[in-house]
């Protein structure tokens, strides 16, 4: 089992098929989107209800706490943690690679399983991303902006965690100076070797 967290347009995508591929294993995406995150708030509000609910939950900028009830946004955090550690739970039962999600949190104690955090040079992320997803390089600095701040701030809302930090991680790989083929490479390997 992998679970991959990635600062946008670290190529956690490319990796993290790659190495299913080389394990046999299935490929379990991102839950949200970057075309999601970039909608925003009230795009979602139309289109995908557990964002949505995410961005309630979250209160602030993203969904206001003006007329909020305390106990039904806990209510509605708890409802989204469990059935977040359900589905990764479910995932990691089938085995595979996992992206996003928490999985380093959730599945922090489970044996044979290796967390990678993947990183690069802002610069280099927003070309790569822009590259991949045909867009911008405006466009991909955008979303590099919102999507990795939004992304920690669901963490530190719903498990306390901030996933851009490197402490929960058995590897981080910077993907600005290690080729997307060398990382997914190194992850394989750290896989096969894992003992915990």
């Amino acid at each position: 089992m992998i679970t991959i967290f990635e600062h946008y347009g670290a190529g956690a995508t490319t990796v993290g098929r790659r190495v299913a591929e080389e394990l046999g294993l299935p490929f379990h995406p991102q839950a949200f989107s970057s075309e999601d995150l970039e909608a925003g708030p009230d795009a979602v509000l139309r289109s995908n209800a557990v964002l949505a609910t995410v961005y309630s939950t979250m209160g602030g900028a993203y969904g206001g706490f003006e007329g909020r009830d305390v106990v039904a946004t806990q209510q509605q955090k708890y409802d989204l943690v469990m059935d977040n550690n359900r589905a990764v739970w479910a995932e990691a039962a089938e085995g595979g690679v996992i992206l996003g999600r928490n999985g380093a949190v959730i599945l922090a104690d489970r044996p044979n399983t290796v967390h990678v955090l993947l990183t690069g040079d802002r610069e280099d992320r927003i070309a790569r991303a822009a590259s991949e997803a045909g867009i911008t390089t405006d466009q991909a600095a955008r979303r590099q902006e919102r999507e990795d701040q939004v992304r920690a701030e669901m963490s530190k809302t719903l498990y306390g965690w901030d996933p851009r930090l490197p402490d929960r991680y058995d590897l981080v790989i910077n993907t600005s100076r290690i080729p997307l083929d060398a990382a997914a490479d190194a992850i394989v390997h750290a896989a096969r070797v894992t003992t915990r």
